[in-house]
């Protein structure tokens, strides 16, 4: 089982000396511990990983044999060593040399639940796979490396994935449709791909892949490089191939258990190794998507279990991979199928009998709404009339009608084929509300909120309403101090102008979302700035955790420069940016270019320094037009952008794909992202950060006059050119 060169590698022949006082004894005692030898060489990998939490004595006599007969191969009667005796006698080296054995041997025979190390196809074979080609896999393993999705998943959770049509890969089906991580509890890391989930459920023991003959499934795992074939190595270092992790690398291989339960391999096509790419990439994205789902696991249980789910996101092909199109769809499901499933059966479900009652009473509490003395407006004829006297869909209860005859017109033309969608997006509305805050979250009629908070008409709130609509952006009065500009709330419950606490560290705060912000400043959960806060956070939120590349210039404590497009009621609430400087914590500089038709023209070419380490420019105008004479940005933003409700955005998208920067999109509510993410792929624009909710969106929910879709400032983020 363990050869000379294997023991060198664990380090158990080291030190080796003679022994006289135990020369006799060798022989026997070798040839005796030779049959546990035996054994030990045919346990299963659950036993092997066990071993460790033996006792002492047993871990102390498995260390005993296995360097016995190392030894005893190597130098015959003079074999016992001092290490042999430093096992024996002292516990602590004999512990920590046992570790290192396992360690090793994991490594070197596998163990978990896959079926072991690849069988490293050379990737030089491959026809077509160019050095390009191979450089560009290893980038794409190195991206889901780096991601970790081991952490959350195990081999019970099983994804469906889709690259692109059918009838763009030969057979003209996909060549793979069910994806699997293994490694998370123990063993191999890696991945494999199934042609189908009853494959993938057939190898799926309870502790270990089961070998089923005549099924074929492509392995990804991730070895270390000491232990690869040496024509692996070769490979890795000619062309300078980069690394997951510290010194692990990407081994490919397709297997297929034989009628006789033995494993055979093959080369991957060109083709398949296109589809792994786009595999890789599209789950680096979405995975970290996925939402737990506390209701579905047994409390006992260790595994997590995720809500159903499914996302597409655009894959850019590697010009060395692309055939014609730069960019293809991926769609990634968990459960497989499931999101398919759910739509179809949500539309189907949704025959016109039950669509065309009126809402009831009770209907009307669900949405969380009081329609009394609230208008609504027609979807198809825009009529408006009072919310008791509307009605909705009965069963995604999205769209509101003024009678029977337009909800029937609407059926026929467009909501059959939308009804199951507006469902999923309606049972939303658990997730996206934020339950932390105390305060009313409801903003059906703003001036009575307001009212109910005292802070109506007062400070930066007049923004929240209409009652100051005649004023211009950035041009309310400012009175007083900044307890003036927070509407005269109590001391506590607004940010001060004052640093975090540093601890010693002078790097930028990295904030997961507001219930930790209000911890670092102390603030009540009955506080309402959160609201006001959005915009300002949201930005930090893109330029910290978003955008790679201006995290790194922050860390290096260097300037990063913002275009902001579209500002409007934001250009009153300089003070709540202002917090982006002590987020900042002591380290890096932004300046925040503000660019949109909104703002006034006696402000226009001004720039103040709102704070030591952010300063912002105000530059009216549109923004193809202006950014000739406004500093290359690093990211840009555009905050609840509506970009289907303003043809003048085809201009600057435009720029945006000329320039290939980073640029980020905020908007109110996942139907009307799904309008965003048409007319930016209409402008030649590719999705690359899915739409996702922002943690940082307002709390406070905002309602349509024709739809009931979840709504909120800033609710869900999505990019382009990341």
């Amino acid at each position: 089982m363990f050869s000379r060169s294997s023991l060198v590698k664990t380090g158990l022949l080291s030190d080796i000396g003679p022994s006289v006082r135990l020369q006799k004894h060798s022989a026997l005692i070798a040839r005796n511990l030779t049959i546990g030898l035996g054994l030990l060489k045919k346990v299963n990998k659950f036993v092997v990983q066990t071993v460790l939490n033996c006792t002492a004595l047993v871990k102390r006599i498995v260390a005993f044999t296995i360097t016995s007969l190392g030894v005893w191969k190597l130098s015959g009667l003079k074999g016992f060593t001092k290490t042999l005796l430093d096992l024996t006698l002292n516990k602590d080296i004999m512990d920590a040399h046992l570790k290192n054995v396992y360690a090793r041997f994991q490594e070197q025979y596998g163990s978990g639940p896959g079926l072991g190390p690849g069988s490293a196809t050379c990737l030089k074979k491959v026809e077509g796979a160019n050095d390009s080609v191979i450089r560009s896999l290893y980038r794409g393993a190195a991206a889901l490396y780096r991601t970790g999705p081991w952490k959350r998943l195990r081999p019970g959770h099983l994804f469906g994935v889709r690259v692109g049509k059918d009838t763009d890969w030969s057979g003209k089906k996909q060549p793979f449709s069910c994806v699997q991580f293994i490694g998370g509890d123990g063993g191999d890391l890696g991945f494999y791909m199934f042609r189908s989930e009853n494959d993938a459920k057939k190898m799926m023991g309870a502790r270990e892949t089961i070998r089923v003959p005549n099924v074929e499934l492509l392995r990804v795992t991730y070895e270390v490089e000491s232990l690869m074939f040496p024509s692996h190595r070769k490979l890795i270092k000619t062309l300078a191939l980069e690394a997951s992790g510290n010194d692990r690398f990407p081994v490919i291989d397709i297997a297929r258990c034989t009628s006789s339960y033995e494993l055979k391999f093959r080369n991957l096509s060109f083709e398949e190794l296109r589809f792994v790419y786009a595999i890789m990439r599209a789950i680096s994205l979405v995975h970290p998507l996925l939402q737990q789902d506390h209701n579905s696991a047994p409390k006992w249980s260790r595994v997590v279990c995720f809500e159903p789910f499914i996302e597409t996101v655009d894959v850019q092909w590697p010009s060395e991979m692309a055939k014609g199109n730069e960019l293809v769809a991926v769609t990634v499901s968990h459960p497989p199928g499931q999101g398919y499933e759910e739509k179809a059966i949500a539309v189907a479900n949704s025959t016109f009998t039950n669509n065309i009652e009126p809402l009831k009473e009770e209907t009307s509490a669900d949405l969380n709404v009081n329609l009394n003395g609230i208008l609504r407006q027609c979807s198809v004829c825009d009529k408006q009339v009072h919310g008791e006297q509307s009605i909705c869909c009965n069963h995604c209860r999205a769209v509101n009608y003024c009678s029977p005859i337009c909800q029937k017109q609407d059926w026929k033309e467009t909501h059959k084929s939308t009804c199951g969608l507006y469902k999923v997006m309606m049972e939303r509305e658990e997730e996206l509300a934020m339950k932390i805050f105390m305060f009313s979250c409801s903003a059906e009629q703003p001036c009575k909120w307001l009212e109910s908070l005292n802070l109506h008409q007062k400070g930066m709130w007049r923004r929240k309403c209409s009652c100051y609509s005649h004023c211009p952006y950035g041009l309310l009065p400012i009175k007083g101090d900044l307890w003036d500009s927070w509407g005269g709330l109590n001391y506590n419950e607004y940010p001060q102008d004052t640093p975090f606490p540093r601890d010693g560290m002078s790097s930028p705060i990295l904030l997961s979302g507001w219930s930790e912000y209000y911890h670092l400043r102390s603030l009540p959960f009955s506080s309402p700035v959160a609201d006001i806060l959005s915009h300002a956070l949201t930005v930090y939120y893109i330029l910290t955790a978003l955008s790679i590349s201006s995290k790194n210039l922050l860390l290096k404590g260097k300037e990063v420069i913002v275009h902001y497009l579209g500002p409007e009621g934001e250009l009153d609430w300089m003070p709540a940016f202002a917090e982006i400087s002590h987020l900042l914590n002591g380290m890096g500089n932004i300046q925040i270019v503000m660019v949109g038709p909104g703002v006034p023209t006696n402000l226009s070419g001004t720039t103040s320094g709102i704070s030591s380490r952010v300063r912002m420019n105000l530059v009216r105008g549109v923004y193809q037009e202006e950014s000739t004479y406004l500093p290359s940005p690093h990211v840009i933003v555009a905050l609840n952008c509506g970009l289907e409700c303003y043809p003048i955005w085809g201009g600057a998208l435009d720029l945006v794909k000329s320039m290939g920067l980073p640029a980020f999109f905020t908007d109110q509510s996942e139907i009307s992202c799904a309008n965003v993410k048409q007319v930016l792929r209409s402008a030649g624009l590719h999705i690359t950060h899915p739409v996702t909710p922002n943690p940082f969106r307002s709390p406070v929910r905002s309602h349509g006059s024709s739809t009931n879709f979840p709504s909120y400032s800033n609710c869900f983020v999505l990019g382009v050119n990341t």
